[in-house]
Formats: structure tokens, C-alpha cells, sequence
């Protein structure tokens, strides 16, 4: 890729890039949330059209026009967020728009075969026949994989593919990686985290707003200057939070709850759990435990079937979102898409979402103070560093970080007493995770008691005073920081109780 530019309303994205991948090769692209990594693949992959640039496949100008072109040069991506259809099973999503025929019929007999084969080579296992939505975040990631392969792909192109996995799941993905790159398969390895980028990566290209400043080999690199490399200072990669007091008062309390997800199955099974004040307590799991039943039974977006929700002396099960806000609760969701944003909505509206009734923002119930409102946008982006092309620009015109930034802002701007907080640097770069840890042990320090959902071990493992170890919709451990190593938590949250003796 020579001089990739691609402009967007109010942004550069890309600014003359130029990028190069060799057969048989690991390439890492490092940057901030916004530098343009997602944009430049996605211009590879047909998804966007470049403004200025050339691209070269095999030696050979390219005019990528679709993703159907990519597939036929043999370029596959797997995307962050998946692209499956959950009930459809695996074999049905492998092979949308790809199917085998028999005349006017399915072969489906081939396409099993090649799928299989496809599994027993690369180690992927995973059931064809399973639906999607029965799957694990990791035996997805392992159907997308499956699916570019089964179409032919010679580059892969991987964006943040370890953001929700355990650290198992990486070591399978990362063997999956080798097995690839010794066939002679080329690699995009998009990703935030700067470990797994040096272990995995031959060479490391980092792009910062929308320019590459560099690109050098992993075994010369250093994870402290590559992060300097991205945000264009030095970065504090781990936090040492203040010891607390074993017991202080209670913040929040689940008793017993129990909750059925949205087909009608028990996924909450009697979880009972205390979040204390100046305490942040972790929950670990993979994802499809029940931790998202959880968080949403606790904060008004889900019925329980049993059990209770207080916060504080206030029992608040069932309540609504905004008469927990009122007591003093706030969500910073998973979904930023579904649950943390209206994404036509302009980022000054997103900026006091459930808040703009209060009579700083409102006029009454059919007016609203739009210089009070623009004010208070103004400055949680200024506070926050959300890069936005203009406050009055939609939210969705935001990268995936910076949305993410938008809503941190507003929820923990509330001075909280409680924080439920699922994902919350999902997405983020290095220097956005660092100002997420701050504001929550600053929080934290005030106070507030933080309730932290995430899949990043390493993250759980740094910030939380406690672990509750979640699988299968119960809690099956609870460990005090520093008793359990990174493995032992990883095996209870795959295996449960037992899995370390």
C-alpha cells in the first residue's frame, strides 16, 4: 500500500500511508484509537475506497472495489466485532455466499468435508453443526478464522482478535498464527496490546494520527517504545492501587439473584456478591456466563427472577435505570453501540444522556438549555480527551475508542457512589487504558465502589481488590488480590470449581 489517504467529514484518517506485508510474515499495526489502523485495513479489504493511493497485490496494481474482490485476491478479515449470524450453525455461516452446488441444491456433504478439513489443519476445533449462538466469544473467533480459510484467504488480516479472550484461548489463537505463517500465509495483526503484538509479530508498524511513524522489527522493539511511538510520550503501563480496609460499608449488595437471558433460559444461577466502599471488586469469566445478565439485572435492564438488589440500604431490584442513577449507580455498558450511545445523536446530546432532564440541562419538559448543554460537552471531552471532529457531530462519526471516552465521561462526570463497569477499555489505546485505570482508582480513593466486568485478565488481575470468578452463571471463587496466579484463573473461569487441584 504507497500513499493511502482517505478523508472522512472533518477527519484524516489515513494520510499517506504506506504499508507493505510479506508471505509467510507476522505484521503488527499498533496506534491510538483514531490513528486510522481499522480505515487502512479496511481499504485492503474493499470495505472503503481510498482518496489517493496506490495498491499492489503480488507485485500487481489493485483496484480493491468490494470485499468480494479481496476474497478473490485472497485477502480475508476478521473483523472486531464479528460478522456471524447466531442462529445460524457453523457450517451455514462458513458458507454464506460461498455454497457448493449440486445443480440447484446445496452440497452440503462437500462443504462439511472441506470444513473438516479446514478444522484438523489449523486445530480450530469447533462443531459444524452447532448454532453460532451457543458458542463461546473464542469457538467464534475460531468460525471467522475458519470462514476467511474456507474462502481462500492467503492474508489474514485479525482485528483485535485477544480483546475478549482468556489467556488459553490466546495461546491456541497464537499456535492457529504459527501454523499459518509456516504454510506461508501473510498476517495483519491489528491489536492494543503490546505484549502479545512483541510475541507474536515479526515486524511492527505503528501509525499515529492517520501517519505511519515507523516500522521496525519486534526484536528490536520494546513495549515502552512502542507505546511512546504511538501517543508521542511516556506511558505508565501498570497502576499499584493503595491498600483498603478488608471490610468497609457496604455500597451495593446482590442477595441470591437469579435471571433467565432473552430466550427465556436460566443463565443467572443464585449469585450472591458485595461491592464496599473504596473497594473495586472483579469478576472474571469467559464471556457467556452470565456476567451480561448479571450487570443487567443490577442495573434496571433486565427483570430477576429471584433475589435482591440494594444499593446502599435501598432495595432497588427491578428498579429502573434512572432511579438507580439516582441513587447513585451508573452502567458503562459492553454494547457502547446499543446500550452507551445514540449514535445520530450529536456527541453534546450523548454528553447528557440521561441527564437531560435535570433543570441544568432542560427548560421545562419540552425545552432544553443548549449552551448549558454544549458547556458540559465541551468540557468532559476537553477532561476525557475525546477526539471529535465537533461536538455537534454525531456520535458515530467517533472511533470506537473515542466513543468508548464519551461514555466513561458522562457516567463517572455523575460522581458515582457505585460503578458498574463492563469492558471498559475495550477498544482502548495504551494511553487511553492508563486514563481509565486513573479515574477509576481516583474514583475508587473518593469512595465510590466499582463493580468491574472484563475479560483482560491482566486487568482484573491489577485493579481488583477481590476476584469473583464467574462460569456458568454462578460465582465458584472469590480470591483476594494476589492469591491466584493469571493461569489458576484462567482454568476456574473455563473449567470451574476444581479445575485447580
Amino acid at each position: 500500500m504507497e500513499g493511502i489517504v482517505k478523508r472522512f467529514p472533518g477527519v484524516l484518517a489515513n494520510a499517506g500511508i504506506d504499508f507493505s506485508l510479506s508471505w509467510g510474515e507476522v505484521h503488527g499495526l499498533l496506534g491510538e484509537n483514531g490513528a486510522g489502523k481499522t480505515v487502512l485495513m479496511s481499504i485492503l479489504y474493499g470495505l472503503y475506497q481510498p482518496d489517493q493511493g496506490r495498491i499492489f497485490v503480488r507485485g500487481k496494481e489493485t483496484r480493491i472495489r468490494s470485499p468480494h474482490v479481496a476474497i478473490q485476491l485472497g485477502i480475508g478479515m476478521v473483523h472486531q466485532h464479528f460478522m456471524l449470524v447466531p442462529r445460524l450453525t457453523v457450517l451455514e455461516n462458513m458458507a454464506v455466499g460461498w455454497e457448493p452446488r449440486l445443480g440447484p441444491l446445496l452440497d452440503r456433504r462437500a462443504m462439511r468435508e472441506k470444513i473438516e478439513a479446514l478444522v484438523e489443519e489449523y486445530g480450530l476445533e469447533v462443531d459444524p453443526d452447532a448454532k453460532v449462538e451457543e458458542l463461546s466469544v473464542g469457538e467464534q473467533q475460531r468460525v471467522e478464522i475458519l470462514k476467511a480459510l474456507y474462502r481462500g484467504a492467503e492474508v489474514l488480516i485479525l482485528d483485535e482478535p485477544t480483546a475478549v479472550l482468556v489467556e488459553q484461548e490466546v495461546e491456541a489463537l497464537f499456535s492457529t498464527i504459527r501454523t499459518l505463517k509456516e504454510q506461508g500465509k501473510a498476517v495483519v495483526f491489528i491489536t492494543h496490546k503490546l505484549h502479545e503484538a512483541l510475541e507474536i509479530c515479526d515486524r511492527i508498524t505503528v501509525l499515529r494520527k492517520g501517519k505511519n511513524v515507523g516500522t521496525l522489527s519486534a526484536s528490536e522493539a520494546t513495549e515502552e517504545g512502542l507505546a511512546e511511538m504511538m501517543v508521542g510520550r511516556e506511558v505508565v503501563f501498570t497502576v499499584s492501587p493503595e491498600p483498603v480496609k478488608s471490610e468497609g460499608r457496604v455500597l451495593l449488595s446482590v442477595e441470591d439473584l437469579s435471571a433467565r437471558d432473552d430466550r427465556g433460559v436460566p443463565v443467572v444461577r443464585g449469585v450472591s456478591l458485595q461491592v464496599y466502599d473504596h473497594e473495586i471488586l472483579g469478576i472474571a469469566g469467559v464471556q457467556g456466563n452470565g456476567q451480561k445478565e448479571l450487570v443487567e439485572a443490577i442495573a434496571g435492564l433486565r427483570r430477576p427472577t429471584s433475589g435482591r438488589v440494594k444499593v446502599g440500604e435501598h432495595d432497588v431490584t427491578g428498579r429502573s435505570p434512572h432511579t438507580l442513577a439516582s441513587r447513585g449507580l451508573v452502567h458503562i455498558p459492553e454494547d457502547r453501540h446499543l446500550r452507551g450511545l445514540i449514535l445520530t445523536f450529536s456527541v453534546e446530546e450523548n454528553a447528557v444522556l440521561g441527564r437531560h432532564r435535570e433543570p441544568r440541562f432542560a427548560l421545562g419538559p419540552w425545552a432544553q438549555r443548549r449552551s448549558a448543554i454544549r458547556a458540559h460537552a465541551q468540557e468532559l471531552v476537553r477532561r476525557f480527551s475525546v477526539s471529535v471532529p465537533g461536538l455537534s457531530a454525531p456520535a458515530r462519526t467517533l472511533s470506537g475508542g473515542n466513543q468508548q471516552r464519551l461514555i466513561l465521561a458522562r457516567e463517572l462526570s455523575r460522581a458515582p457512589q457505585v460503578v458498574l463497569a463492563v469492558q471498559p477499555t475495550r477498544g482502548l489505546d495504551v494511553g487511553g487504558m492508563e486514563f481509565v485505570w486513573e479515574q477509576f482508582l481516583k474514583a475508587r480513593k473518593e469512595g465510590a465502589g466499582i463493580l468491574l466486568v472484563s475479560m483482560d485478565l491482566d486487568e482484573v488481575m491489577m485493579l481488583a481488590d477481590r476476584i469473583a470468578v464467574m462460569y456458568q452463571g454462578e460465582i465458584v471463587a472469590v480470591l483476594r488480590r494476589g492469591e491466584a496466579t493469571k493461569r489458576e484463573l484462567g482454568l476456574l473461569m473455563l473449567r470451574g470449581k476444581g479445575a485447580v487441584d
